[in-house]
């Protein structure tokens, strides 16, 4: 199956937007909601993958400390609010295991950013945009490679929100589901070819 290298905004507006129809848990602490999570993660053989951090507007400014973990199944999307839970061991035993690909796009910046948190020794991890590459898709965002690679257009309305409010709105939970899972069904689709 052939792919485009690009993509311009105007064929994406086309592109019917990505909808994820799946459960959305939050984890905000170590209870049982945590180890339900923990438990569903570890028999997943293919997770998507992604970071959310507050923007910072002011220029020189230090950057925020990274606020949200996600990983997604084909059908639950796990959003780990960092700042309340941390990056406990069975997290950090879950993004060390070379057995679960992991998969997200740049995900060098998110580890890096993770192991603010607690130190862990990255495995399995799966970078979409050196795997797109050799596809011939040149193109570095969620965004344009989900069009390319699934024919969806994926919103980044929410992308510039704040991700540390003391409640996330459903739009924000939405975004964070979608951007971790469409990583993983790019994924499934590219090794699928």
């Amino acid at each position: 199956m052939a792919f485009l290298q690009h993509i311009a905004t105007e064929q994406i507006e086309k592109l019917p937007m990505a909808e994820f129809h799946g459960e959305i848990t939050v984890v905000e602490r170590e209870d049982q909601t945590y180890r339900d999570a923990i438990k569903t993660l570890r028999q997943c053989k293919i997770i998507g993958f992604d970071t959310e951090t507050k923007p910072c507007f002011i220029a020189h400014a230090p950057k925020n400390r990274m606020a949200l973990l996600q990983l997604s199944t084909e059908d639950h999307a796990f959003i780990f609010r960092l700042q309340q839970l941390g990056l406990p061991e069975g997290l950090a035993s879950i993004l060390s295991d070379p057995a679960i690909i992991k998969v997200g796009a740049a995900v060098r910046d998110d580890i890096s950013g993770l192991n603010t948190y607690a130190r862990f020794e990255s495995g399995g991890f799966a970078d979409l945009q050196t795997i797109a590459e050799k596809f011939g898709i040149e193109e570095k965002s969620v965004r344009k490679m989900s069009a390319i690679i699934l024919g969806i257009r994926v919103s980044k309305s929410q992308q510039l929100s704040n991700w540390e409010s003391s409640r996330l709105s459903d739009a924000q939970l939405r975004y964070a589901a979608i951007d971790a899972w469409v990583c993983r069904q790019m994924y499934v689709k590219l090794m699928s070819v």
